[in-house]
């Protein structure tokens, strides 16, 4: 009976273990699966980030002595989430496509190359912010259920809010931004 009962017991912490690890691992995964997304989106950004600073120099030499783009330059000294970063050279690099339009001596070899690289990073980046947040979707709703949101807290998992800096999680209605 004694023998039975422990080996009942043994069977039982087993499994507790076998569903403990397999909550941790789904809960590691989707974290470094977000760490991923989040590595290719900050690489992105520097390599859009550069290559808007060239195009900055190429409109102030072919066009004229203004900065057009001066307050974009100004981003890496500031301390910014990568979400405001991808809207503010997103609307750099539509001032990048005004003043080219404006400018036909801008309609050039390296200009076009440089605006191609943009496009290419561009779609980089949506891919990678698709990826972020559905793999962070799915963080969530794991560290939301039981028994898992026991195994989350212990580990300090926490909600992680979407690419586009919404939290869903708050109070606040009025997340959209445009």
């Amino acid at each position: 009976m004694l023998i039975t009962l422990i080996l009942i017991l043994i069977i039982i912490i087993g499994l507790l273990t076998i569903l403990y690890v397999n909550i941790y691992n789904n809960l590691a995964i989707y974290k470094t699966k977000i760490e991923k997304a989040e590595n290719i989106i900050d690489e992105a950004l520097r390599n859009k980030y550069d290559i808007i600073a060239k195009l900055n120099v190429l409109i102030k030499k072919e066009v004229t002595k203004k900065d057009y783009l001066k307050d974009y330059i100004e981003l890496k000294d500031k301390k910014v989430s990568n979400f405001e970063i991808d809207r503010k050279l997103a609307e750099a690099t539509n001032i990048i496509l005004e003043v080219k339009n404006d400018h036909e001596k801008l309609n050039n070899k390296e200009f076009n190359s440089l605006l191609k690289e943009i496009d290419a990073i561009n779609e980089t980046l949506a891919s990678s912010k698709n990826y972020y947040n559905n793999n962070t979707s799915k963080l969530n709703q794991i560290i939301r259920k039981f028994p898992s949101n026991i195994i989350a807290k212990i580990h300090k998992y926490r909600i992680k809010p979407f690419f586009d800096g919404k939290n869903m999680q708050d109070a606040v209605i009025d997340d959209f931004k445009l």
